[in-house]
């Protein structure tokens, strides 16, 4: 199996081991894969590509962090991406906060959804449905570490959503989102919460926080940005027909048969509840969403 990862990192400073820890991680539960590696940096310009080969380091686009980069990642690739099986996207935090269910991926989690129109990842969860751009969503991919065949990858287009964030912004600290921005107010006080290192009622908190103030204003405008991306990439792939797949229920439904007996059109709240590890029971509160 032909995989290819695109790596996004900002400068080594910070997540310094993150490429070698990846490395080791396919190394040890995936040997078979042939792999491909591409970094992208987004503290370097996009400047010359270094040569083609097993690994090569570009420089990123950092205007919308991940997602920017993911499609700068792609537009290098460009026709080679069909080369590849399976395309591996992740950032260089992928290894903070919960990162038990990066034990669950090896060979025949990978292989299960081949050729499948399925986004294979951690999903995460709010406790209630919050709205964007008139969608309802309550759940999402974790973007630091997910699979996606390359026919997925490329009707997709771009994972950028939302590149200006005028319309979601208000300038003042005080209230940070724009009186008329298209959000519903329990995914304003969500975000807020979450940014500043307020327990959003799963008892965990961001590793990064900070008080919300007219200085750090401009970084949590980028991150909520950045969220707003992560939540609706979710939204667009189920959108498209392609279904988030929780990694540690489809290597809990491996164990017990085939990835053809798998009943792939679980509901994403059903497959937490079933998982072999650390289950979660979620209400699902709006039937008529995506599921």
């Amino acid at each position: 199996m032909r995989v290819l990862t695109i790596l996004v990192r900002f400068g080594t400073e910070q997540y310094a081991r993150a490429e070698q820890e990846i490395d080791d991680l396919f190394r040890r539960q995936m040997p078979d894969i042939d792999r491909t590696v591409l970094v992208v940096d987004n503290a370097m310009p996009s400047g010359p590509l270094a040569a083609p080969g097993r690994r090569r380091v570009i420089g990123g686009d950092n205007s919308v962090r991940e997602f920017s980069a993911f499609d700068r990642a792609l537009q290098v690739v460009g026709q080679d991406l069909r080369r590849f099986d399976l395309i591996h996207f992740a950032t260089s935090a992928f290894n903070s906060l919960y990162v038990r269910y990066l034990d669950r991926f090896d060979n025949r989690v990978l292989e299960s959804i081949l050729r499948r129109p399925r986004c294979l990842g951690h999903i995460d969860c709010y406790n209630e449905p919050v709205e964007i751009l008139g969608c309802y969503t309550q759940h999402w991919i974790r973007t630091g570490f997910f699979l996606l065949p390359p026919e997925e990858v490329k009707m997709l287009g771009s994972f950028v959503t939302i590149r200006d964030g005028r319309r979601f912004f208000s300038g003042n600290p005080d209230a940070p989102f724009h009186e008329h921005a298209p959000l519903s107010e329990t995914y304003r006080q969500y975000i807020i919460k979450w940014l500043t290192g307020v327990d959003i009622g799963q008892g965990v908190q961001w590793h990064s926080h900070f008080a919300l103030t007219s200085e750090t204003l401009p970084e949590f405008e980028h991150k909520a940005l950045s969220i707003l991306n992560e939540h609706l990439l979710a939204v667009r792939l189920r959108a498209m027909g392609c279904r988030p797949i929780d990694v540690t229920w489809v290597a809990a439904m491996l164990a017990r048969g085939k990835a053809a007996s798998i009943p792939w059109d679980t509901p994403w709240h059903r497959q937490l509840a079933n998982r072999d590890r650390d289950a979660l029971a979620v209400l699902s509160q709006r039937a008529s969403a995506p599921s």
